[in-house]
């Protein structure tokens, strides 16, 4: 293969909002977690958060990053409940909407238009117009420099019934949005599919790892 010039970004040697940027253009696509709490107050917040991933299979928690004090988090500190909306397509302008550093006694969704239900088990809202949504019970937190990791166990997942097909959500219904560097952001575009190789047909067939590596 033929060798590439490389550009270094060292964190040493740069601010760490420069760092931030550069971190936040490779790790990509990054899915949303449109966060919805409430203050001790009773005020609802809603919140999109681009670093979120599944933390543990059994029992089922999740996990978003709250970079600096937000008010996602001390909500979910203050009342130990969350909902996470899946973040569709055709809400790209009202998601972006609920990223607007408004003050704490101010509702997200109600200055976007944004609808809130009733959620199934917690007693924090979720967005009606997601196709689905985890409810969360918080786990733990995590801090971390300059950001804390919030942990949520889920204990209901409510979906869209149209949005369900073989016994799960299926991503085409889901149409979920995604971001990238800077100010870009992404959708599902095209879909692959591919299944995992068992090492047992790699060892049965030589021609497997030969193709791969081009021999």
């Amino acid at each position: 293969m033929t060798a590439h010039e490389r550009t270094r970004f060292d964190p040493a040697e740069m601010a760490p909002k420069d760092f931030y940027r550069v971190l936040n253009s490779v790790v990509v696509p990054r899915p949303i977690a449109w966060v919805c709490t409430r203050s001790a107050e009773g005020v609802h917040n809603l919140a999109p958060h681009s670093f979120y991933t599944v933390a543990c299979v059994d029992p089922p928690v999740v996990q978003f990053t709250s970079v600096g004090r937000k008010d996602s988090l001390t909500n979910a500190e203050a009342t130990g409940e969350f909902t996470i909306s899946l973040t569709p397509e055709e809400l790209f302008e009202q998601v972006n909407a609920t990223g607007t550093d408004f003050p704490p006694d101010h509702d997200e969704a109600e200055q976007t238009g944004i609808v809130l239900e009733d959620s199934d088990v917690v007693s924090v809202k979720r967005v009606a117009a997601s196709p689905v949504t985890l409810e969360c019970r918080l786990h733990s937190t995590l801090s971390l420099g300059d950001s804390t990791i919030v942990f949520g166990q889920v204990v209901a997942v409510s979906a869209h019934a149209a949005a369900v097909r073989d016994g799960r959500p299926r991503i085409e219904a889901l149409r979920p949005l995604a971001r990238l560097g800077g100010n870009e952001w992404s959708t599902v575009g095209e879909l692959k599919e591919i299944k995992r190789i068992p090492f047992t047909d790699w060892q049965a067939d030589p021609t497997i790892g030969q193709a791969l590596r081009g021999d």
